[in-house]
């Protein structure tokens, strides 16, 4: 991968990743398909609905519509999963799906038009469309599972009451050109 931003947004993708699943093994089981309201979305149901967008953008990802005909986006808002080990293999195969067409693609695709429900994005416009669409949701879990786990909650970045050690410890670091997740 030659192009500065293709390995930017991998190393965004797999951050927003983490967080995610750093958020869900902090819970028990329970807390993952608990639900606020019948409005509210289940950390499971948003996984389900995440991972169905990945797999109908992201498969053949430069040649078909990112809205595939056999996607059921409703469905992804209705219970599917067992268990958290259906959960996380089927969020397992989202990333898998979105990390390889970003794995394939070269500088010179990023200015081909890929379509997104008939309306023609370039490569870049659609990667980023979903780097804001992920964390989004991402976030969502995170917010779910810090109240969920309470006072048993252990932050994902910069810990509360913190920043100043955090920022110690980087600015002994010389300058120089790398992604803040690098030493994470």
């Amino acid at each position: 991968m030659e192009s500065t931003y293709l390995s930017s947004v991998v190393k965004q993708f797999e951050y927003y990743k983490m967080l995610g699943e750093k958020a869900m093994m902090q819970l028990p089981d329970e807390a993952i398909f608990w639900r606020y309201n019948a409005e509210s979305n289940s950390i499971a149901l948003i996984v389900n609905h995440i991972v169905g967008n990945m797999l109908s953008r992201f498969t053949d990802f430069l040649t078909t519509d990112g809205e595939k005909p056999w996607r059921n986006r409703d469905a992804e808002f209705e219970d599917m999963f067992a268990n958290r080990e259906e959960l996380l293999t089927y969020w397992n195969k989202g990333w898998v799906c979105l990390l390889n067409a970003l794995g394939e693609l070269t500088e010179a695709d990023l200015e081909k038009i890929v379509y997104i429900r008939n309306d023609g994005h370039s490569v870049v416009e659609a990667i980023n469309r979903q780097l804001a669409h992920y964390p989004y949701h991402i976030g969502q879990i995170v917010f779910i599972a810090k109240m969920a786990a309470g006072e048993k909650w252990e932050a994902l970045s910069i810990p509360r009451n913190k920043s100043n050690d955090y920022n110690a410890r980087k600015f002994t670091n010389e300058k120089s050109v790398r992604h803040f997740t690098d030493d994470l």
